[in-house]
């Protein structure tokens, strides 16, 4: 495998590392008192003092005019992104870390069944590709309920001090509202993607042109 095509393979990796450690990072945050719509505000603020200067010096160049419907997309893309966290943080609130990163999984198959209701992507059941698709959303779909509805034994079985910091990762009392929660976090989630890629294809059309 060439570097480009290792390129975003390893950026899909760390995406996903600083995505799991960002939910421990709310859940600790979030049992010691702070607001799921502060931790979000938070993460925003520091992903947009990070994000704008990088764009701004790397990317000046393909930064397109601010017309009315990039500022739409924008504002669309910004509501269901928040939104997402919003939701996606009060589920790991009523559940845990655990359940969130294995509800993570039901993303691939909300955005296959979003970009098949939008015409993002054709499905053909003469094709082994759409097969496999439709098949593994199934799954995904049924593994995310029998997981939001089965907690399971607990992992510590030793009993903890009351202010031990281990339970901060402990799974919570109402854990099926926080798997419900954590659905409609995924469904944002694959709706923020299939925003993301009609506004990319929109705006090479547009430069074609």
């Amino acid at each position: 495998m060439g570097k480009v095509g290792l390129a975003p393979v390893i950026g899909m990796m760390m995406a996903e590392c600083a995505h799991v450690g960002l939910m421990f990072a709310g859940k600790a945050a979030m049992s010691d008192g702070m607001s799921n719509l502060v931790f979000v505000f938070y993460s925003k603020a520091f992903a947009s003092l990070v994000l704008l200067p990088a764009s701004l010096l790397f990317h000046r160049s393909q930064i397109p005019p601010l017309t009315l419907p990039i500022l739409s997309a924008f504002f669309l893309l910004g509501f269901l992104g928040t939104s997402s966290q919003f939701f996606g943080y009060a589920g790991i609130y009523y559940s845990s870390p655990t359940l969130s990163t294995a509800l993570l999984n039901l993303v691939p198959g909300f955005t296959f069944i979003l970009a098949i209701i939008f015409r993002v992507e054709k499905l053909d059941w003469r094709s082994s590709s759409s097969l496999a698709k439709s098949v593994g959303t199934i799954v995904l779909i049924t593994g995310a309920f029998i997981m939001t509805y089965y907690k399971g034994p607990h992992l510590l079985m030793t009993s903890l001090p009351p202010n031990s910091s281990l339970q901060v990762f402990m799974p919570q009392t109402n854990w099926v509202f926080g798997g419900l929660l954590l659905a409609v976090d995924c469904v944002f989630t694959s709706a923020w993607f299939i925003v993301q890629v009609r506004f990319l294809r929109n705006s090479k059309s547009e430069n074609q042109l």
